[in-house]
């Protein structure tokens, strides 16, 4: 279902004796005049543009993921907005350790682990920016905010909440996940604030700045601290 047109209805005043709204005294009345009908859109933008980083449970090991600025607007009110979020989504592979030479005596703790991720990250194809209707798969329940999207055969998941209970979906092969503050709680304000001020339903739009450089593979250390990072 698209989303419901808005009524745009200006208020103003007539003295016109001959109008139907004429009240009969010399200070008019109030009168609504329909200037025709309007769609709101709200626009999340996901820039390639590094903002910051978080660190996120993945499997037994809790690393640290660089975050991307995103911005939200919408064309009725034009207020914009700056949160972060996440853009890659990592698999862990293997464990690798590197010996030290004290290794062969029997001294362990000298030896380095590191860890090793694929990333499969979504990104645009073709265009530089890639743009997404998400407008009819959007949830809301207690304080989680998603979205849906399917893009290059696979479905995406945009999440706003507590980063420390999410958990991919089995359905779900990449994910962006919002950062803000407030476990997200920010972010889905921002949003139920804009679909509240529109009134009626409006369109949201997602749209995706290609990166012109992604990590294939992450390799982080043994306190989730990035070591390496290995590009496509």
């Amino acid at each position: 279902m698209s989303p419901l047109p808005e009524l745009n209805l200006n208020l103003g005043i007539t003295d016109n004796p001959g109008s139907p709204f004429y009240a009969g005294d010399a200070e008019g009345v109030v009168v609504r005049t329909d200037s025709g009908l309007r769609n709101y859109t709200i626009t999340l933008l996901i820039s390639d543009q590094e903002a910051g980083n978080i660190h996120l449970k993945i499997g037994e090991n809790e690393v640290k993921i660089p975050t991307y600025k995103l911005t939200v607007t919408d064309d009725k009110t034009e207020e914009t907005k700056s949160y972060q979020v996440t853009r890659d989504t990592l698999n862990f592979m293997k464990t690798k350790t590197k010996k030290s030479f004290l290794s062969f005596f029997g001294f362990k703790r000298f030896d380095k682990t590191s860890f090793l991720y694929e990333n499969i990250a979504f990104e645009p194809n073709l265009e530089s920016m890639e743009k997404f209707d998400i407008s009819r798969h959007r949830k809301l329940s207690q304080d989680i905010l998603t979205y849906e999207l399917q893009g290059n055969g696979s479905k995406i998941l945009l999440y706003a909440g507590d980063i420390n209970g999410f958990q991919k979906p089995e359905n779900i092969e990449q994910y962006f996940i919002v950062v803000d503050q407030n476990n997200g709680s920010s972010f889905i304000g921002d949003i139920l604030y804009r679909e509240k001020f529109l009134k009626l339903t409006p369109k949201v739009e997602l749209q995706i700045i290609k990166r012109k450089k992604v990590p294939k593979n992450f390799e982080y250390d043994d306190r989730g601290n990035i070591k390496k990072l290995i590009y496509l």
